[in-house]
């Protein structure tokens, strides 16, 4: 391939040429991006001044189009800024009418406006809305969590919301199928202290809806938990032949996790084991397992010696 060599005097005629030729573009970018003309940007809906005796819900997107008369910069730089992409629409006309015009909100919509940038058109110009009755109830707080315990430390106690319901309010239908509120999932880490933390609501997706309170006090009572042993009474159930049965042997220990605070106060009162006798009669069982009917709040089980019991029926 030939390779053109160029004198010193046409080197810098041609990188003087080309030089001229980048300034001639750019000096042409920047004119055409300072003329003014009429560009469309896309307004996100944000409403104020809801009317409070009726529930409604909008009939169409949550955009707009809006005309705005200024330069290409501005045109360029208008995707970049969300806070002026915008669009604050009043809606206290509501109160009497099912529609808002846009057009008649221009002059206190452009206050809002950079000078250079004000809006001249919208599309669409009426907003519609849909009404149908209100309806308040109170539902029940659910709370999310997803928590992670220090080692030994679990939760020792019933978490307290306070409040525990939340006041709703919307359009009938929507309302009705609501049974409960949910908070913000509650995050928390190697947790070893009791936990107290005010916990947001999650938020209200819908325009015609509102919760209160936006906030609740989650308390949540934690301990460090430790193992104790205690002897416990098996009782016979489902012996509707009263046979006089024998339990071998009549108590079994009972192994489990329990709270420092709670361990001094443990005792067999709070547990009732049990051996049905229906898995004798009804499937030829020659050892019954021990099942724990009823055990203290907030303990774990760890183990059950023996987990089965013989037993001796005397005619």
């Amino acid at each position: 391939m030939p390779i053109i060599k160029l004198s010193p005097a046409e080197r810098r005629r041609l990188t003087a040429f080309t030089t001229c030729i980048v300034l001639a573009v750019v000096a042409w970018v920047f004119a055409v991006l300072s003329t003014p003309h009429n560009f469309t940007v896309p307004k996100l809906i944000v409403f104020k001044n809801a009317p409070q005796r009726r529930a409604f819900h909008s009939l169409q997107s949550d955009t707009v189009n809006a005309t705005v008369q200024g330069n290409g910069w501005q045109m360029l730089f208008s995707r970049f800024n969300d806070d002026e992409n915008q669009l604050t629409v009043d809606l206290h006309t509501l109160d009497q009418r099912d529609y808002v015009v846009l057009g008649s909100q221009m002059r206190r919509i452009n206050a809002a406006q950079p000078p250079n940038r004000q809006i001249i058109a919208f599309d669409p110009d009426t907003l519609y809305f849909d009404f149908s009755s209100r309806r308040v109830k109170k539902v029940p707080v659910e709370l999310l969590t997803s928590i992670d315990y220090k080692k030994q430390f679990a939760q020792s106690g019933d978490i307290v919301l306070k409040p525990d319901y939340v006041t709703i309010s919307g359009p009938s239908e929507l309302i009705g199928r609501i049974r409960s509120w949910n908070t913000d999932t509650l995050q928390l880490d190697n947790v070893s202290e009791p936990v107290s933390k005010q916990l947001k609501m999650q938020s209200v997706k819908e325009v015609n809806m509102t919760v209160y309170p936006k906030t609740i006090q989650v308390k949540i009572p934690v301990d460090e938990f430790t193992e104790k042993t205690l002897e416990i009474p098996v009782k016979v159930v489902n012996n509707p032949h009263y046979y006089n049965v024998k339990i071998v042997p009549q108590k079994v220990k009972v192994t489990f996790m329990t709270s420092l605070s709670d361990y001094p106060d443990m005792d067999d009162a709070f547990f009732e084991a049990t051996a049905d006798l229906s898995l004798w009669e009804q499937k030829g069982y020659h050892a019954l397992p021990v099942k724990l009917k009823r055990i203290p709040p907030y303990c774990r089980i760890v183990k059950i010696e023996p987990a089965v019991v013989d037993f001796i029926i005397k005619k």
